[in-house]
């Protein structure tokens, strides 16, 4: 049995492209994308935190569009895929409901594309010790130019960067997390197993 997996996308604190935290406005689209992506890979919740209560609101109306409303009427897997989102404050809610759901605080992995000088884990080491564990893993998502190093310190572990062909590296959040989940939770085969047989074999 492997460990429940949680998403959570912060909007506080991040940063803007000065290096300085911010807080980031919602956009719809990564509500919805991101709930979709999570419940393809089978994510127990998808968190999107804000501390404007305004804003919060506004993100409830567009979830409860989805989940209840005219929406969920017209669109039944969206609906599914929206069903995953919870609206919170902050990152403090975040851990609360995922403690008061599985008993335990989960193990929080920050990612960033900048890792700087600190160590990071491997997709597939963090994939292999989900598939044996108990312990809720929660995935931190930034939006803005990423989460800051003192958000990243209080961590426990900082997944390895997304790295594409070449030196350009400015995937849009929404982008970021489909990547990362495919590369945690797809059914494909394990690294390292060979798939290919000779001709005729």
């Amino acid at each position: 049995m492997s460990a429940p997996l949680y998403l959570a996308l912060l909007h506080h604190p991040v940063l803007n492209r000065n290096g300085q935290v911010v807080t980031t406005s919602v956009t719809n689209l990564h509500i919805h994308d991101i709930a979709r992506s999570s419940r393809t890979y089978g994510v127990a919740s998808y968190f999107v935190a804000h501390p404007n209560r305004g804003l919060r609101a506004l993100c409830e109306r567009v979830a409860w569009h989805w989940q209840e409303g005219f929406g969920a009427r017209m669109n039944e897997s969206r609906r599914t895929a929206m069903d995953l989102v919870r609206i919170v404050p902050d990152l403090d809610h975040v851990l609360v409901a995922i403690e008061v759901e599985t008993g335990r605080l989960p193990l929080r992995i920050a990612t960033s594309a900048r890792p700087g000088n600190r160590e990071t884990v491997s997709f597939d080491a963090l994939r292999q010790r989900m598939a044996v564990g108990t312990t809720p893993v929660l995935i931190l998502l930034g939006t803005g130019y990423g989460l800051p190093p003192t958000l990243l310190d209080t961590c426990d572990l900082l997944l390895e960067p997304l790295e594409g062909a070449g030196a350009y590296n400015h995937l849009s959040v929404r982008a970021a997390a489909a990547i990362a989940l495919d590369r945690l939770r797809s059914a494909r085969r394990p690294t390292g197993i060979a798939h290919d047989r000779p001709p005729g074999q």
